[in-house]
């Protein structure tokens, strides 16, 4: 109680009055200005600021068209291989000679496209309905490349049409030579099993691949041309790889989502 008297009488003396009244120190303002600041900002990023969101999907280059397993009609033994791979074939082109118990037949192509696998050669014993080539579906040579990526289906939702690409090309290091730029063409509607992954790309080993996660849905991306450099296709790097891109090469993709507003405003 003596303590509280002593300072009420001290709080009341005449002789404190004139004073003045310091606020804040100078440390004290600048601590204040550079908080009020930051506030603003981060209220100002709330409103108008947004969150890159991405997804990564492996996949590959093909020309789009699927392909086909081409199997042997019938049983024998083979004695000349017609086709060599990489090489483009009409419908109806001729593939194998077999030597049967009724004499040699022709195996056939069934419809256009590049010969990528054959997995017969002479010597080789068929059964009928064995697997002998997978054969691209495409027209000619020089048609445009697409990237065909297989996305997890639980995240396949958030992929749009339009939305841009990167891919990192297996063949073209993308310490060396960047990433190849393309945008989603397209999404597919229901996930795929390894077996019609398989089918459409000739290949029961990519289909198993691209399914090791679960069924997949397929995305489809268009690569953007630039006839400025070797491939004819966009890179982040000024000219790209000096070679140009094969089909059926394996890539890795990144898709550029929307992006999202990182804080909803709840108002009253």
């Amino acid at each position: 109680m003596q303590f509280r008297q002593q300072a009420l009488s001290k709080a009341q003396s005449a002789e404190d009055i004139d004073l003045p009244v310091r606020y804040a120190r100078p440390q004290g303002w600048l601590a204040l200005a550079v908080t009020v600041v930051v506030m603003a900002g981060a209220a100002v990023w709330a409103v108008t600021g947004t969150v890159s969101n991405t997804l990564d999907a492996t996949g590959i280059l093909t020309h789009g068209q699927g392909s086909y397993v081409l199997q042997s009609p019938i049983a024998g033994q083979v004695t000349s291989v017609l086709a060599q791979e990489g090489s483009t074939l009409p419908a109806g082109a001729p593939l194998l000679k077999v030597r049967t118990t009724r004499g040699t037949t022709v195996v056939r192509t069934i419809a256009a496209g590049r010969l990528t696998t054959l997995s017969a050669s002479i010597g080789s014993v068929l059964n009928t309905g064995a697997n002998v080539a997978s054969v691209e579906r495409v027209r000619h040579s020089d048609d445009p490349l697409v990237a065909t990526l297989y996305v997890p289906a639980d995240r396949a939702a958030s992929v749009r049409v339009g939305a841009s690409v990167d891919l990192s090309v297996q063949s073209a290091p993308t310490q060396t030579y960047g990433v190849l730029r393309g945008e989603v063409r397209a999404v597919g509607r229901t996930a795929q099993s390894s077996q019609q992954i398989g089918s459409y790309l000739g290949s029961e080993q990519l289909g198993e691949e691209f399914s090791k996660h679960g069924p997949p849905v397929a995305v489809q991306v268009r690569l953007d041309r630039e006839r400025g450099t070797r491939s004819g296709y966009s890179w982040s790097s000024p000219k790209g790889p000096p070679f140009a891109l094969g089909s059926m090469t394996l890539t890795d993709g990144t898709v550029h989502l929307d992006a999202q507003h990182p804080i909803d405003w709840l108002l009253p």
